[in-house]
């Protein structure tokens, strides 16, 4: 059964971007396909269990895609899906709003 999403549509954005982490993570899949390792390094000090956690929520939820390598060991490889990329403005709103933030506090 798939869960109903609440009548406002930012805290409909918010349900799917709430935390920190899954936000770096859509900003790092922006530059394209990542393994696990890669977003691991690239997301800061996120551990291994919540990453899974995280990536499985994304993928539930549509914004991204794992393809699985059948190798030893296994190559997974995360991607954005159409939906994940339609955040891209999104995040350039909370890139340039963070950047104005700082210049001002440090003036």
């Amino acid at each position: 059964m798939e869960k109903e999403l609440p009548a406002c549509p930012v805290e409909t954005t918010l349900m799917l971007i709430s935390d920190r982490w899954k936000v770096l993570i859509i900003r790092d899949l922006l530059e394209g396909t990542k393994r696990f390792g890669e977003l691991r390094k690239s997301v800061g000090t996120i551990s291994q269990k919540v990453l899974t956690a995280k990536l499985r929520s994304m993928e539930e939820s549509g914004l991204l895609t794992r393809k699985i390598y059948p190798e030893v060991p296994p190559r997974v490889e995360y991607t954005l899906t159409e939906t994940g990329l339609s955040l891209k403005p999104v995040l350039d709103a909370m890139f340039s709003w963070g950047a104005e933030y700082k210049k001002k506090k440090s003036s």
